[in-house]
């Protein structure tokens, strides 16, 4: 359509320029050149609003935040548990977990083990890390095929199971690797579901952030997902109670620079949730 009307002005300026003096028709040609200009520039304008110029990104986020000296993988799984079968549910946990981490025959290691208690209800939460990475993984899930004792487990727990999921995490090279401690403590896992894109700001500015929560050790480890939901970060505090909690999360704001990290940091998140969390009598983790 477009075409057709510059070709029809065009012909009526044509026939006009004919009746013209010389000098009328060259200040006719020149402002149809320039009007013919103007067109080009619009048209490249209105062509930049649909194409971005994007720079090439000389590694992936996982490289550039994941720690580097250590080939960690972790691996959260979420069971959601049959209200009534909680109790037994723990104690078969209870009976079959430590054998596979204490087992030097198996490259990894159960970090900690929860029940929610603030939260989705009647779930349990395990967090495992595995040294060496995707082929350490690949390694214990094949050696756990052939364990008769772990596949029994594993039908007997699936009768237990509304539902369940996981995901493979990496660990912020800012955080503190989760380590063994003495309990009683109650754990916080916030999770957030980061906008696509988002995941190196958020980075940048958390960590400066940690360094204004470590005074009273209360972080325990930083992850973002690989595989499962994606864009997806978990942070694990401890407190010894919900009053401490209170206390600690309110004193941070004392601290120069974390309101702006605040301010900066919550455009970025799409979905947030908490769960407090009860470690079982089993978890490294108490």
């Amino acid at each position: 359509m477009a075409t057709r009307v510059l070709q029809s002005l065009g012909k009526g300026l044509h026939q006009a320029s004919n009746g013209l003096r010389p000098k009328q028709q060259a200040a006719l040609t020149i402002r149809t050149l320039s009007a013919s200009s103007n067109r080009n520039r619009e048209d490249s304008w209105f062509k930049s609003l649909f194409v971005r110029k994007v720079d090439p990104r000389k590694d992936a986020h996982s490289h550039l935040l994941a720690k580097k000296e250590d080939l960690n993988l972790y691996k959260i799984q979420f069971h959601n548990v049959k209200p009534e079968c909680l109790d037994d549910y723990n104690k078969l946990c209870e009976e079959v977990l430590p054998s596979i981490h204490t087992n030097p025959d198996y490259p990894c290691e159960l970090v900690g083990t929860w029940n929610t208690w603030y939260g989705e209800q009647d779930q349990a939460v395990h967090l495992w890390r595995y040294r060496g990475g995707y082929p350490a993984l690949t390694d214990v899930m094949n050696k756990l095929r052939k364990n008769k004792g772990f596949m029994e487990y594993r039908e007997k727990r699936g009768k237990m199971l509304l539902s369940r999921r996981n995901q493979l995490l990496l660990e912020f090279s800012f955080w503190n690797e989760p380590v063994p401690r003495a309990g009683p403590n109650i754990y916080e896992l916030r999770s957030y579901q980061l906008r696509p894109g988002t995941m190196i700001e958020w980075g940048n500015y958390w960590a400066r952030a940690i360094e204004l929560r470590q005074q009273n050790n209360e972080a325990v480890g930083g992850f973002f997902s690989q595989i499962g939901d994606l864009y997806m970060v978990h942070h694990l505090w401890a407190y010894k109670d919900l009053q401490s909690r209170e206390e600690t999360r309110n004193a941070a704001w004392q601290h120069e620079g974390w309101d702006e990290i605040v301010y900066y940091t919550v455009p970025l998140i799409q979905h947030m949730e908490s769960r407090i969390m009860i470690p079982l009598k089993i978890s490294p983790l108490m």
